[in-house]
């Protein structure tokens, strides 16, 4: 892989794409994304592999959220618990049942059925396959283009006979087919109109009932660049499924077939072949397209060492991937998605962390207002649970005609993601949207709590409230929660030590010891003493804690004899758990153990020393094999411990003021981040490094430069005393209070284009 040595410079060159490269063939199945259209090669159930990708299209599936899973049947419920149409909870994996294009080999009369690819690469444009058979080399590029369909580019070294099979929608869930199948000479592709019935189950606790499928009435066209008008063939399967079969010839000239699906035949038609024409030139523009979100639109990270490199950008690259755009229904907002089961569309659980993780990109409005906004049009339309207490609880998930029937009170959290996304910009618009007849509507008779941020929560309505010019509501916020300093801390003070349990937070009177107690370690609140002990308790602990091979399992070993079922013992270590757990050790100030559980989680869970590729499972059992999803997103939340943990990072264009309060790994000797800053934004460079200094010392040294805002240098000491004040340059600075000891603390008076810090330490 390609590392870039400079990161001022070559921002605009860097290709992401090629450094992001990594061979999965038994590893991983393949997965490429577009937008309303997804890609995966072959298919490894939990990570075991259980069926290799082939030459041509395997599973490509079109999904524009108009069901969650195969059905597309009606909710029976009544009123608000009414889920619409398409809430399916069966069949979420539908994809790894189809049969699209399956290709075969004839040589000299031998046919070489479905042929496992000798050596497959993803990367997050393309993927890569290459077979050698009998001393021929075959070699795919299989990539989504911008117009949703997919392509597989195929070349060979020698003359070849490519045979094609497939057949129409017709799944484990099929009851019957109804697809229709037909040549179109003049476009040289094949047209199918899909139908059928399916078994679906819409509602929570529901029966399983027949109804028609997830593709009904849709148009499936396959095409291409050789004609194959003489050897197409169409039969019924033993199911009644609509079957078909071709025939092409390849060589080094090459051979590209083509998907596409949607709801107009002509679109889908022209799709298919328009991918065909242009598959080079359209393949591409994916690349550019790539590399230019990773390029442009993300911040820029580098450190002294490369994996954690790799691993920030394949998150990154996920991230990006499951971004879409549908714009009907009540999928109004783009967003992104967790994964490519039930997963697609977005959790309001998962968007806790992926909407923070949007407040960072260059784009707001296109990556992060959506992940948002997207549950504001159920609220305006009354498509919510609200509880005796007036809690409303909203839809863990959604399509176009859909919500599910899972129901949860996470939006809490989303408060303060939104106004961190605010903080980023200083959109009052973006705050207005989320304020009025949302935010406003949804807490009215009760604010709930995520993690003990009920108090965070309450402040920050005020603060949207009072700037958006509703004083009226301050009174009505304070009322619903008692914010005096005294309440606040007696509210933390009863739950510590709960139940006998030495040294934890909320401890259950059951003893099932989890990591959502560390989450509270979130709030600014949460008392620091209490903190400092739980983690010396509990984190550290790899006895009765909760460090198993890596940091952190989900449950405590104290308590896993009594409480082992086969859910635990699979979700034994979890990306949310990750991220919360982290995340609030570097909020309340614990730098040296924060950075160093956050780079043992990152290189365990993160990265596969045996394969040397950045990994992005969905969990690993608690025996530490992997589990779940190959490419899931659920694991976006690392992101911000890189960026609001290691560099301890915030900013707010409001207030005009840049924030550092770094975790430098002691085993890293420098990183260095650039991140989109301003209402027009531009890149500000952070370097924070350790040289050499005095005899048996070392500088530390953070630089700033670049920066549209003033700067607030918080760095941390590493439990020494420096020898000698510190070194400032570039502007100058005041004093500024620190609450801990192990910190010094200056603020810049003025903004400069470069500003530094060095401190002497023994």
């Amino acid at each position: 892989m390609v590392l870039f040595t400079c990161l001022q410079g070559l921002q605009a060159t860097e290709d992401f794409c090629d450094r992001l490269e990594q061979p999965v063939q038994g590893r991983k199945h393949g997965f490429l994304a577009g937008n309303l259209s997804y890609y995966v090669g072959g298919f490894h159930a939990s990570w075991k592999p259980s069926e290799d990708e082939t030459i041509g299209l395997t599973h490509p599936f079109h999904h524009d959220l108009r069901s969650r899973g195969v059905g597309l049947l009606e909710s029976e419920m009544e009123g608000s618990e009414h889920t619409g149409v398409g809430n399916d909870y069966q069949g979420w994996e539908f994809y790894k049942d189809t049969r699209v294009l399956y290709g075969s080999v004839l040589i000299d009369g031998k046919l070489h059925a479905k042929p496992a690819p000798t050596r497959m690469f993803w990367r997050p444009d393309k993927m890569i396959c290459e077979y050698e058979i009998e001393g021929i080399l075959i070699r795919e590029e299989k990539f989504i283009g911008s117009n949703d369909a997919a392509a597989s580019i195929i070349t060979s070294s020698k003359p070849i006979i490519l045979r094609f099979e497939g057949q129409g929608f017709f799944v484990r869930h099929s009851v019957s087919s109804t697809a229709r199948a037909k040549y179109d000479s003049s476009a040289n592709s094949i047209l199918i109109t899909e139908g059928g019935t399916v078994r679906s189950r819409p509602d929570p606790g529901g029966p399983v009932r027949i109804g028609p499928i997830v593709y009904q009435g849709m148009t499936t066209v396959l095409s291409c660049s050789r004609d194959f008008s003489k050897t197409i063939a169409f039969s019924r399967g033993e199911k009644g499924q609509q079957e078909y079969s071709f025939e092409v010839p390849c060589d080094d000239k090459g051979a590209t077939v083509s998907w596409a699906m949607d709801d107009d035949p002509a679109k889908a038609l022209r799709a298919a072949r328009e991918i065909i024409s242009g598959d080079r030139r359209m393949l591409a523009a994916k690349t550019a397209r790539m590399n230019q979100q990773l390029r442009e639109e993300i911040p820029q990270f580098r450190c002294s060492e490369p994996k954690f490199e790799e691993i920030y950008y394949y998150l990154w690259a996920l991230y990006l991937m499951y971004y879409i755009e549908v714009g009907k229904g009540w999928e109004k907002e783009n967003h992104t998605q967790t994964a490519v089961n039930n997963f697609l569309g977005m959790h309001r659980y998962d968007a806790c962390f992926q909407i923070k993780v949007g407040a960072w990109t260059r784009n707001k409005p296109l990556y992060a207002h959506g992940n948002v906004l997207t549950w504001k049009h159920l609220v305006e339309n009354d498509r919510y649970r609200e509880t005796p207490n007036g809690a409303i609880m909203l839809s863990d998930n959604k399509g176009t005609s859909w919500h599910s029937g899972a129901y949860g009170g996470e939006l809490v959290e989303h408060v303060l993601g939104a106004w961190q996304i605010y903080q980023h910009s200083g959109d009052l618009e973006f705050l207005r949207k989320c304020y009025e007849g949302y935010f406003r509507k949804v807490f009215r008779k009760q604010i709930g709590s995520f993690a003990m941020n009920r108090f965070e929560v309450a402040e920050t309505l005020i603060r949207m409230a009072e700037l958006l010019g509703h004083e009226e509501d301050r009174a009505h916020w304070d009322k619903l929660v008692r914010l005096d300093p005294k309440h606040v801390r007696l509210t933390f003070d009863q739950r510590w030590e709960a139940n006998g349990h030495r040294d934890f937070f909320m401890g259950p009177k059951n003893g099932m010891l989890t990591t959502n107690a560390f989450w509270s370690l979130r709030s600014k609140y949460f008392p620091r003493e209490y903190a400092g002990g739980m983690i010396n308790a509990w984190a550290l602990n790899r006895e009765e804690g909760f460090y198993g091979k890596f940091f952190p399992l989900a449950m405590a070993k104290k308590s896993m004899k009594d409480f082992s079922s086969p859910v635990d013992l699979v979700f034994g270590y979890t990306p949310d758990t990750a991220y919360f757990t982290l995340d609030g050790m570097f909020r309340q100030d614990f730098p040296g153990i924060a950075s160093e559980l956050t780079l043992n989680h990152l290189a365990n869970y993160n990265y596969h020393e045996d394969w040397d590729i950045p990994v992005a499972p969905e969990a690993y059992r608690r025996d530490g094999s992997l589990f779940g999803d190959q490419y899931s997103n659920f694991n976006a939340g690392k992101i911000l411990l890189y960026l609001e943990g290691l560099f301890g990072l915030s900013y707010s264009i409001p207030d005009e003021v840049l924030r550092i309060r770094d975790a430098l790994p002691r085993s890293w000797e420098w990183m260095e981040v650039e991140i989109p800053v301003g209402k027009e934004p531009g890149w500000t460079k952070i370097r924070i490094e350790r040289a050499k200094g005095f005899p048996g010392g070392t500088n530390k040294r953070i630089t700033v430069e670049n920066c549209p805002l003033k700067v607030r240098l918080e760095p941390w000491l590493e439990g020494k005393k420096p020898s000698r004040k510190p070194s400032l340059e570039g502007a100058a600075f005041g004093t500024a209070d620190t609450k801990h000891g192990d910190r010094m603390a200056y603020e810049a008076n003025v903004r400069s284009s470069k500003l530094s810090i060095s401190i002497a330490l023994p």
